[in-house]
């Protein structure tokens, strides 16, 4: 009877051991065979939108890479917020990724005064693709070169205007970029969108504006709008004539709209290792990188040490231009 009462014991034991395990398991143990069933990446835009075509693009070599397939789930809303709060309330576990970009990841911390979620929320993994603003003028506007669009701007201070896909939007921010390290003034238009306020400089409604380069380049194409610089580091394949910013008198002056996968900052370091791993080949691959260029973008592929300290740059850039020109977003 003794042993069968230790029998008892023994089991109950190994089943609390069992139960222990499972719950370890289950919340937050690193996965040792990551990934082990699908994955999920939050875009947090909608579908068919400028973030989301190029996460699906790399969603389907992740998955052959990893074995897994790779779920896109569309967040829109709020600047990003939305999208970043879903993903910061799933399991710490690798199992949701965020395709994080300037917005949400750059401007949000000092456009809103109070904010769900903190840098240190999130690690940083790498950046998949960036476009570039292209600075563009309609085709019938005097101005040929930057310089002549600041000396135009600088005779008629207060008169002219540049549109934006919205306050707060990237297009909007450079744009006040641009009248500070100028020293002009411009009135600021907003759009509700990158099309209707490339239509209104199309229409002759507004002067100039600083427009995603995949959005403005069928119309440059076209003869409908003059490119006078990218707002990139190096000149755009797609318009080898036009100048950066630099080579047209402005060091320094870059503004692309980019996107990056990000993980929970809990997110266990095996997994995490992983996942660098992995993007960095997919990010290789010369498919993909045909792709991208193809839709006017920059292939991405930094380290994570490099993408992490590029992210905080812009972070510090955009708030300063935020802090000057008064914007809030509360």
């Amino acid at each position: 009877m003794r042993a069968f009462h230790a029998s008892r014991r023994l089991i109950r034991a190994l089943a609390g051991g069992l139960i222990a395990l499972a719950a370890t398991a289950s919340f937050g143990a690193p996965d040792a065979a990551w990934p082990s069933r699908p994955v999920t990446i939050i875009v947090p835009g909608a579908a068919g939108g400028t973030i989301d075509i190029p996460i699906r693009l790399l969603a389907q070599k992740l998955g052959a890479r990893l074995g897994q397939a790779i779920v896109v789930d569309n967040r829109p809303g709020s600047g990003g917020i939305i999208g970043t709060q879903a993903a910061l309330r799933a399991p710490a576990d690798g199992y949701t990724l965020l395709a994080g970009n300037v917005g949400p990841q750059a401007i949000n911390y000092s456009a809103y005064k109070h904010l769900s979620y903190q840098p240190s929320d999130l690690t940083a993994i790498t950046d998949i693709i960036a476009f570039p603003n292209v600075l563009v003028v309609n085709a019938q506007s005097p101005a040929r070169t930057v310089a002549d669009l600041v000396e135009q701007l600088k005779r008629n201070p207060g008169k002219l205007s540049f549109g934006s896909a919205g306050i707060g939007q990237t297009s909007h921010l450079v744009g006040e970029l641009f009248r500070m390290r100028t020293s002009t003034d411009a009135i600021h238009v907003p759009y509700k969108g990158s099309t209707p306020a490339t239509t209104a400089l199309l229409a002759g409604e507004t002067t100039f504006q600083f427009d995603n380069l995949t959005q403005a380049l069928p119309y440059i194409r076209a003869g409908k709008l003059r490119a006078l610089a990218v707002a990139a580091s190096q000149r755009a394949p797609s318009l080898p004539d036009v100048p950066t910013m630099e080579q047209a008198g402005f060091a320094n002056f870059t503004s692309t709209a980019w996107i990056g996968i990000f993980l929970p900052a809990k997110a266990p370091p095996a997994v995490i290792a992983s996942l660098e791993q992995a993007l960095a080949a997919v990010m290789r691959d010369p498919d993909l990188i045909s792709q991208f260029r193809q839709m006017g973008g920059i292939p991405g592929g930094q380290s994570p040490e490099k993408f992490s300290a590029f992210v905080a740059a812009e972070r510090e850039k955009w708030g300063l231009v935020i802090r000057t020109s008064g914007l809030t977003l509360d």
